[in-house]
């Protein structure tokens, strides 16, 4: 069986001892691919020196979150893409997205770099990884826009509703499916358990997003065995089934 976390910030983690105590862990629970979003230009080399350490089990990622937008964003995004080995094979544009969760004043230039970001995939025929807080509407808008048939990805920590997990999927991207699954009044399970396996991949969005139960605690890569244990229960079927459908979906998004 693998498992397959399609989201995780590990890199996070400054700690040697205590970051490669939790890859272990990872490997203790058959976890051994990992993907890693990236933030903005600092973030670089952390996922860099990971993928060095574990380039049988890491998946560097490339792109500029959303919070990381500035007036300045462009500068930011060239510094990211100037901070990169070139020699080093990157699996996904992300994360990238719109978040109005804690700044609304830079909506235009988080549009604008979302964007950019989405043509840049495009171009160098890679999926992107969004991220959208309190901007469903925003981010969709922008998808359907920037939608063809070389566009594919993961919507990164699906927390909505039925109507817009299908909107979602009619788009051609998969749901990612993380520790909010678990929270008894999220109501996310039961969009989940009306959505086919063939369109979910599973994530742990660690360092945060814990599942039940250790909300209130750091997440960790290795709590994926507690997402796909209740993926597995909504959908009435094993966990190594689950393990290998999502592995399977990621597979098909990333390229490997």
């Amino acid at each position: 069986m693998v498992l397959t976390d399609t989201h995780t910030h590990l890199y996070y983690e400054a700690d040697e001892a205590a970051r490669n105590a939790m890859m272990q862990r990872c490997l203790d629970n058959q976890i051994t691919r990992l993907f890693l979003p990236n933030v903005d230009a600092a973030s670089v080399p952390m996922i860099a020196d990971l993928v060095k350490t574990y380039p049988q089990y890491c998946f560097p990622m490339l792109g500029l979150h959303p919070c990381s937008v500035t007036k300045n964003w462009e500068t930011e995004l060239q510094a990211v893409k100037e901070s990169w080995d070139n020699n080093q094979k990157i699996y996904a544009v992300g994360e990238i997205g719109i978040d109005l969760y804690w700044e609304q004043n830079l909506l235009k230039e988080q549009q604008k770099a979302f964007s950019t970001q989405i043509n840049w995939a495009k171009e160098a025929n890679l999926p992107i990884v969004i991220h959208c807080r309190a901007a469903f509407n925003e981010v969709y808008s922008i998808l359907k826009e920037e939608s063809s048939s070389n566009l594919r990805g993961i919507f990164h920590c699906f927390s909505g509703d039925l109507e817009q997990a299908n909107q979602i999927i009619e788009l051609g991207l998969y749901l990612g499916i993380g520790g909010v699954v678990t929270y008894k009044n999220a109501g996310l399970d039961k969009v989940v358990q009306q959505i086919g396996l063939e369109h979910l991949v599973l994530e742990t969005d660690s360092p945060y997003l814990p599942p039940v139960p250790f909300r209130g605690k750091p997440n960790e890569s290795a709590y994926l065995t507690y997402i796909a244990q209740k993926v597995a229960d909504l959908h009435q079927q094993p966990v190594k089934k689950i393990a290998e459908i999502t592995t399977l979906n990621s597979e098909k998004v990333f390229g490997i």
